[in-house]
């Protein structure tokens, strides 16, 4: 999206067309096409972004830019992971360049915060017919996503948990005990908060909405380097959305649940709460 927005921009500020973009760049109109609206996105290839970019009047900054965003696609662990699915490849890719993340989970416990066990009791109960073997690679692929929260700088990463992912027992109680502890630990950290939205909040912000993220980087100096981007999970898809008007709506949807949610404090004795309930 990045990349694909940064090469719109390109050519509309130097006023050209696709048609004279291709032209110049010497690549077909359809290539352009499918570069500015993100199409064929794990196949982006360096010259071709040069060659556009160059073709517009990219500045060398504007130029090494973009190129940074394509070599991270390309050369991310997740593109090669067999368990890693087409559609996660953005989200990957968005996350090892933002600087925030916010989470609305009205459901599950967000992948970034799961513990292993957790996660390989989701995949089981998601994929019954499924060999042990793929299931135990989705997990793995999970889990390895986790390391953008040992980054420096650190991610941020802020979640909203409906009080229902505390209710839902998935794995059993040992599961639910170990992850809940997890996600206490985790809250300890400076760089991630957890709010639980609780059942007396009553109807909320998100309404009949489901689980989404919230990616960001900004950068006033260099608006090519800044980045906003909402991540709706679907069964087994996933939908981007980079519209301005829509990624505001969301940001504005993800602080009235902030407002709505128990603040970091009392959420984390809700945890401690939740997780006395898994007691024997």
């Amino acid at each position: 999206m990045q990349i694909a927005r940064g090469l719109k921009a390109l050519r509309t500020g130097a006023q050209l067309t696709q048609s004279e973009v291709a032209k110049r760049a010497g690549v077909s109109v359809g290539t352009v096409n499918r570069y500015e609206t993100w199409q064929d996105r794990a196949r982006l290839r360096i010259p071709t972004v040069k060659a556009i970019a160059d073709s517009c009047g990219a500045t060398a900054d504007e130029l090494e830019t973009l190129v940074d965003l394509v070599r991270n696609q390309e050369n991310g662990w997740w593109m090669e992971h067999p368990a890693v699915p087409e559609v996660m490849d953005p989200l990957m890719s968005f996350e090892d360049v933002a600087e925030y993340e916010h989470v609305f989970a009205n459901a599950l416990v967000p992948g970034l915060l799961q513990t292993p066990r957790y996660a390989l009791a989701l995949h089981e109960a998601q994929g019954v017919r499924t060999e042990a073997q793929v299931i135990a690679s989705k997990v793995d692929a999970r889990i390895r996503r986790q390391a953008i929260l040992e980054r420096s700088p650190a991610l941020h990463l802020w979640v909203v948990l409906d009080d229902a992912v505390l209710r839902r027992h998935v794995g059993g109680a040992a599961v639910m005990s170990e992850q809940i502890d997890h996600l206490i630990a985790m809250a300890d950290r400076p760089n991630v908060d957890i709010q639980i939205l609780r059942f007396s909040a009553g109807a909320h912000a998100a309404g009949s909405g489901g689980h989404f993220l919230l990616l960001g980087r900004d950068d006033e100096r260099d608006p090519l380097s800044s980045m906003n981007v909402v991540y709706l999970e679907l069964h087994r898809r996933g939908l981007y959305l980079d519209e301005p008007t829509d990624v505001h709506n969301y940001k504005i949807m993800f602080d009235y649940l902030r407002s709505q949610a128990a603040d970091t404090s009392t959420s984390l004795d809700l945890l401690a709460a939740a997780r006395r309930e898994f007691t024997p």
